[in-house]
């Protein structure tokens, strides 16, 4: 009788930790990123090179380059990141969208 509550329950953890997971590639993808643009331009020479390096960045997880952004504002290097994270079916709710954002070397 408590069975469906307890693997809906373990589901429900492995599901926001992929989503915390996701994260935290973003973010670290970013920040490698942006700092590589102010700092090695041999390896991150322009705006493909430095979206591509991100995604590569991302903690193993397989995002495409389109999903970060570069820029050259003020505060120096600025990567942006956008990412739809979709949940399965059976927990019935609606996509989360991730940002992550690192400007170097502020």
């Amino acid at each position: 009788m408590t069975a469906p509550v307890f693997f809906l329950f373990i589901f429900g953890i492995i599901e926001f930790g992929l989503l915390f997971w996701t994260q935290l590639g973003l973010q670290h993808g970013t920040e490698m990123a942006a700092r590589c643009a102010s700092v090695n331009p041999t390896l991150c020479p322009g705006s493909n090179e430095i979206t591509s390096y991100a995604a590569q960045q991302a903690f193993g997880l397989d995002l495409p380059a389109q999903t970060f952004t570069y820029a050259t504002p003020t505060c120096g290097s600025q990567v942006s990141a956008s990412y739809t994270f979709q949940f399965p079916q059976v927990l019935n709710l609606s996509p989360l969208i991730l940002t992550a954002q690192a400007c170097f070397p502020s």
